[in-house]
C-alpha cells in the first residue's frame, strides 16, 4: 500500500481506469459474440460501433479495430447479411434566379470587414538557415 500522496491518487486512478477498460472490452465481447451467433446487419453494426468507441478512447490501437472489423465484414459477407443503407433525402432542385439573387444582396449587404490576425497565424516560423562548414 502507498505511503506518499500522489502515489496513492495514482493507485486510485488505475482502479477506475481499470474498470472502465474491461467494461469497454466486455461490451465488445458481447457484441461481436451476439453477432457470431446471430449475423444480422444490426448486430454487425453494433459490433463495429463498440470497436470505434474503444479506438476513441485509446483502449484499442486503430489498426487493431480494422483488422477486427474487416473480419467481422467478411463473416458477415459469407454469412449473406446486407447491410442496411440509408438514402439521403434528393434536394429540390431550386432555379437560377433565386439562388443568384440572395447571394448577391448578401453579399451587398456585408461590409467588407477584416480580423485582426491571430497570433498563430502570424507567428509562422521559417525554416531555419542551413549552416555551411568549410
Amino acid at each position: 500500500m502507498p505511503i506518499i500522496k500522489s502515489a496513492i491518487k495514482r493507485m486510485k486512478q488505475t482502479i477506475k481506469r481499470n474498470t472502465r477498460n474491461v467494461g469497454i472490452k466486455k461490451d465488445i465481447k458481447t457484441a461481436t459474440k451476439a453477432f457470431v451467433a446471430a449475423p444480422a446487419a444490426d448486430t454487425l453494426s453494433k459490433a463495429q460501433s463498440e470497436l470505434d468507441k474503444a479506438v476513441k478512447k485509446g483502449l484499442i490501437k486503430k489498426n487493431t479495430a480494422a483488422r477486427r472489423k474487416a473480419g467481422l465484414s467478411k463473416a458477415a459477407k459469407t454469412a449473406g447479411v446486407k447491410l442496411a443503407t440509408t438514402k439521403k433525402p434528393a434536394a429540390k432542385p431550386a432555379t437560377a434566379k433565386k439562388t443568384a439573387a440572395p447571394a448577391k444582396a448578401a453579399a451587398a449587404k456585408k461590409p467588407a470587414v477584416k480580423k485582426a490576425p491571430t497570433t498563430k497565424a502570424t507567428a509562422a516560423k521559417k525554416p531555419a538557415a542551413k549552416k555551411t562548414t568549410k
